[in-house]
């Protein structure tokens, strides 16, 4: 594929709903982590556009979130080009990841949280679950930061939250087509219903296991396809 060429993806119509703007950001977002959007391809907002059933304008203003977050740069009157990233810069991703999320997440095993909250997070791993079933990546990898997001939100620390909503954002996972292809992309994704359970017994070391394991995996993928540069 050649920098210049559009790749269809298999984006959702969106129509028109409130927060379009937010919900296409969203969307792209996971795209990029997904490695569905890929670095080295120009897409134009009016391409994307098209694939997600709505005008350019929502689209365009929603890629230049993602120039801000430093997923995507723009190109001069073509579109916006993926932001490539080194071995050497998922590592760092990663480690920062596990040194704030373990730790995090151990705390509330250790305080005890609450069954009613948890509760409400087993919805999102189930459809973590689900969209890594029906082999949809972006769909996967936007549950799955909502998952984590709240989950760490539980701690009462909004900036750690911010933090972290940056390192997952900027992080890579490129070899999640090929897991789903080889249908072993749900029982890593059954992980997060586990970290639930361990949370709900209060096992502070099953947990920290688990998030050390869970990170780790999400970084393996990507290793073993070796797709970096």
């Amino acid at each position: 594929m050649t920098g210049d060429e559009q790749a269809t993806l298999t984006l959702p119509a969106l129509g028109t709903r409130r927060n379009l703007r937010e919900e296409i950001t969203q969307t792209l977002r996971a795209a990029v982590i997904s490695g569905e959007l890929r670095p080295g391809v120009v897409y134009s907002a009016p391409s994307l556009a098209a694939q997600f059933g709505v005008s350019a304008t929502p689209v365009r203003e929603a890629m230049l979130d993602l120039v801000g977050e430093g997923l995507v740069d723009t190109v001069r009157n073509k579109g916006f080009r993926v932001t490539d990233l080194s071995e050497k810069d998922l590592d760092e991703l990663s480690e920062l990841r596990a040194l704030i999320e373990v730790p995090t997440v151990r705390r509330l095993a250790e305080a005890g949280v609450a069954p009613e909250v948890l509760d409400e997070l087993r919805p999102l791993a189930k459809e973590i679950e689900a969209a890594a079933a029906r082999r949809d990546l972006i769909a996967h990898v936007a549950a799955d930061m909502e998952f984590h997001l709240r989950l760490l939100a539980l701690a009462g620390n909004q900036h750690l939250v911010e933090t972290v909503r940056s390192l997952r954002a900027r992080s890579r996972i490129y070899g999640l087509r090929t897991l789903a292809d080889r249908d072993a992309l749900v029982p890593s994704a059954h992980e997060h219903a586990e970290l639930l359970d361990l949370l709900a017994a209060g096992d502070a070391d099953g947990v920290e296991r688990l998030m050390r394991r869970h990170i780790a995996h999400v970084r393996g993928i990507w290793a073993e396809n070796g797709e970096g540069s």
